[in-house]
């Protein structure tokens, strides 16, 4: 990939030969990839395919047993995440990183305002000034589509698409370069999921963000993705453009997932 003024651009995440294990089963093996200012990787596969233990791994919740989570930071340039001390890697998770759970409950203070949950993380990055929090933290509801008199509410209060956009707002705020998102649209109605991708793509294209977003959804990485990781058992199978891989699969466990998609 170029930048462009032509030169080669610099990976903002140089994933090499990553596996996890449980015992005698593998979670994910010998998993290599790059990734680029400003792109989306899609993986996608079954349930047990290994896919959330490789962006658990990447994201630093799971200690890979083996392999290198190269990204390339701000101060420092290329560093190991992997081998990064705890404060340093809580520090990029509230900085340069962003974790968007399935279940916005996982990602938000329940007991906690709307407009508190999107301050704490701009506290944890230094912000200190109280009108400054509650301004941006009114910005940041408008831009995810919930209404700034709706700032004090508790998230308890708001429906489940509006708990995932206020999950999404609280990380966002302080301006990630990348972002992992696991099934961001799963367990919502098909209406609000809609709504919802529509709001990713435009925040993704809007902040130049990188993303990696597992999902079993295919047209979610569609709208999304693009490049796709198919993954089987642990392994990569398949991988490629997004489009590419979806129109003419070439492996048969992908031309299975595909046409199982294209029979509902």
């Amino acid at each position: 990939m170029t930048r462009d003024d032509g030169n080669l651009a610099v990976p903002l995440l140089q994933v090499r030969n990553v596996s996890k294990l449980y015992g005698a089963r593998i979670g994910c093996s010998d998993v290599s990839f790059d990734l680029y200012p400003g792109e989306v990787m899609g993986i996608v596969g079954e349930s047990g395919s290994g896919k959330s233990t490789l962006l658990n791994s990447l994201a630093g919740h799971l200690v890979p047993d083996r392999g290198e989570v190269i990204f390339d930071t701000r101060a420092e340039g290329p560093v190991d995440t992997v081998t990064m001390s705890e404060p340093e890697r809580r520090m990029l998770s509230r900085t340069d990183w962003a974790f968007v759970h399935q279940h916005a409950r996982d990602g938000l203070r329940m007991s906690v305002s709307a407009g508190g949950n999107i301050g704490e993380r701009l506290m944890a990055v230094g912000d200190r000034h109280y009108g400054s929090i509650r301004e941006r933290a009114a910005d940041w509801l408008g831009r995810v589509e919930i209404r700034e008199c709706r700032i004090d509410d508790r998230p308890s209060a708001f429906s489940g698409g509006m708990q995932q956009r206020l999950q999404i707002a609280r990380n966002l705020v302080t301006g990630p370069r990348l972002v992992f998102m696991d099934e961001p649209t799963g367990g919502l109605d098909v209406s609000v999921q809609a709504k919802l991708l529509d709001l990713l793509r435009g925040l993704v294209r809007e902040m130049g963000l990188s993303a990696i977003i597992v999902t079993h959804d295919l047209a979610v990485v569609r709208l999304l993705a693009d490049r796709l990781m198919v993954m089987k058992d642990g392994h990569v199978i398949e991988t490629g453009l997004t489009d590419q891989v979806l129109d003419d699969p070439q492996h048969a466990y992908t031309q299975l997932l595909v046409s199982s998609v294209l029979q509902v």
